[in-house]
């Protein structure tokens, strides 16, 4: 009942996922990444720990079409699942079991795995897909949203939509994007909103966090009271 795109920006080295469904909570469970390691998404018949494990795998060092392999051969309930994973290298792996509803598939390419089941068809997928790609250059989280758009513009979900998401790590264990809606008539519209709110006010101020080089960031501390 979901589709989703988890990517990476080769250029920044930011990684994400983005993610509709008809059900409340999206991304609580199936978008999950990690900083200078990779995304994942875990849907269908979902199992979280195949994304908690797919991580683990690529922080290993082991591609992530590989460790897709090694996860669905080892999971018992694999027909039910769909799980998508990209690594920091790019490389991408996904599969589709045979029991999610119809349509169901992915697709994946350098630096992408897009996958989706209850579709309407594999346009949404495509579509997604070429948003993505034709974004190039673009923030990673303008290109999640625009991928989500398309997805929807070409069907989407047969049962509509009620929650969104797109996460996108920079290169700190914080987030630098983390836009989630959990329930709405109109979560794609929301979510754009919650966006451009974040833009202007929340990730100016993430930007000035410390980070693991800078254990200041981009605070004024001299300007602070009780500072020397």
């Amino acid at each position: 009942m979901t589709f989703s795109l988890v990517a990476l920006d080769p250029d920044s080295g930011h990684i994400g996922v983005g993610a509709m469904t008809a059900m409340p909570g999206v991304g609580k469970l199936v978008a999950h990444a990690r900083a200078r390691t990779g995304a994942a998404a875990s849907q269908a018949m979902m199992n979280p720990y195949l994304a908690f494990d797919g991580l683990e795998l690529l922080a290993e060092g082991v591609a992530a079409d590989e460790a897709v392999e090694r996860l669905v051969a080892a999971d018992p309930g694999r027909e039910g699942r769909q799980f998508g994973l990209v690594d920091a290298k790019g490389r991408a792996g996904s599969f589709t079991g045979s029991l999610p509803e119809d349509w169901k598939g992915h697709r994946t390419g350098p630096n992408y795995a897009c996958q989706g089941n209850r579709l309407a068809g594999p346009e949404v997928v495509d579509r997604a897909v070429e948003a993505f790609l034709s974004s190039e250059g673009q923030p990673l989280v303008e290109r999640l949203l625009a991928a989500l758009d398309a997805g929807e513009d070409a069907g989407g979900d047969t049962m509509g939509h009620r929650s969104a998401t797109v996460v996108v790590m920079g290169t700190e264990l914080y987030p630098l994007w983390d836009l989630r809606i959990d329930d709405a008539d109109d979560p794609l519209r929301a979510i754009h909103e919650r966006h451009d709110t974040f833009a202007e006010e929340l990730v100016p101020e993430i930007l000035q966090l410390p980070t693991r080089d800078d254990p200041l960031g981009g605070f004024d501390y001299e300007g602070s009271e009780g500072s020397v």
